[in-house]
């Protein structure tokens, strides 16, 4: 029986590069730059080798970067933005910063992400954008959406905040469509110490424009050629994020070979287990089962000492914050069914197989006791 398996762990994660941390933070602060330096720059070269992008830019969280990706593409009031109802809220809620209406098509059963003829379905002469969202880090299916973007003159912006260094057909996430954001909460397979986010681009005007719209419109010092907004990555962060990103393979690594062995362990353990699709190679940000009596298993678990989250366990289309689109229940049952079943289990790279192993003995025990 399962004790004391937290959902996640911060403090080892932190313990275990405490003294890269300490080193990258006691560089900035010799430096006496704080905001928009040398960090920030290597930052965003590294961060785009890494990813395979172009360029990135790096801005102050992974909402923000959603937002000013779709302005630079010209979103604003009076376009649709079609995007997955089963994602976090602030996917939607970064569409009604620009102005425009989120638009939501359901789900794929069988990965949870936006399904490509469930998107043809809802595409109208307003929609301005697609948005789809790698969620809990395995990539959507790209190929079809790509091409439907292609055939309806629609851009295609990928949400790649959960998805660092997740791969499609071999290529990098994020770094595909030419257009996709990333964010760095904590928690994230690449985490800062504090938010922040970035945007992958490959077409040097447009970084050109969004490290513009992230410096508040600025040309030069005090000159706003433009309307933009104050969301900047500051020195301390990029330089956290710098010692994070030589290791992100590494970690990525470690998640996938935990899910293995959840997988193994839990093939006869009586929960629906994620299915990574042959195009897809997870980064396994969450690692999500399925069950029928999904808050009694979380009590159960929850009994035997084991952390778990659910994400997410309201739509997009029935949250409170989105009500003025006129969403309702039944309307897209994918989403409602995923929601209502869908359960976190721990994992993160400073687990091990052992904790893992009382994890899935745990989920075995407790389906076992609820029926």
């Amino acid at each position: 029986m399962s004790q004391g398996v937290p959902f996640t762990d911060m403090k080892a994660h932190v313990a275990a590069l405490r003294g890269e941390i300490d080193e990258a933070v006691a560089r900035v602060l010799g430096s006496g730059w704080f905001i928009l330096g040398p960090e920030g720059e290597a930052f965003e070269r590294e961060l785009a080798q890494a990813l395979s992008a172009k360029d990135a830019v790096a801005v102050g969280n992974g909402t923000e970067a959603i937002q000013l990706a779709l302005e630079a593409l010209g979103v604003g009031p009076g376009d649709e933005v079609v995007t997955s109802p089963l994602t976090a809220a602030f996917t939607a809620l970064a569409i009604l910063r620009t102005g425009a209406r989120p638009v939501f098509a359901d789900l794929d059963p069988a990965t949870l992400n936006i399904a490509p003829e469930a998107v043809e379905r809802v595409i109208t002469p307003r929609t301005k954008a697609l948005l789809p969202v790698h969620l809990y880090g395995h990539p959507a299916d790209l190929d079809p959406l790509l091409a439907l973007s292609r055939a309806r003159g629609i851009t295609l912006v990928e949400d790649a905040c959960q998805a660092h260094g997740a791969r499609y057909k071999g290529r990098t996430v994020g770094a595909i469509s030419g257009l996709g954001a990333l964010s760095f909460y904590p928690t994230k397979n690449l985490g800062a110490l504090g938010d922040g986010g970035a945007i992958l681009v490959d077409d040097p005007d447009r970084a050109a424009h969004l490290r513009r719209l992230r410096n508040g419109g600025q040309s030069d010092r005090y000159r706003h050629e433009i309307s933009g907004v104050n969301s900047r990555l500051d020195e301390v962060q990029a330089a956290v994020l710098r010692v994070g990103l030589r290791h992100l393979g590494a970690w990525n690594a470690r998640r996938r070979a935990l899910a293995a062995l959840y997988l193994e362990q839990l093939a006869d353990g009586g929960v629906c287990l994620p299915l990574e699709q042959p195009y897809a190679e997870s980064n396994y940000h969450l690692f999500v089962v399925r069950h029928p009596r999904r808050d009694a298993l979380m009590a159960a678990l929850k009994e035997r000492g084991v952390g778990t989250l659910i994400h997410y366990p309201i739509p997009l289309h029935l949250q409170p914050a989105f009500a003025h689109l006129e969403g309702r229940a039944g309307d897209f049952p994918e989403a409602e069914a995923a929601a209502s079943t869908i359960l976190s289990l721990p994992l993160y790279p400073e687990m091990t197989d052992g904790q893992a192993r009382s994890v899935a003995a745990a989920v075995r025990d407790s389906v076992a006791a609820i029926g």
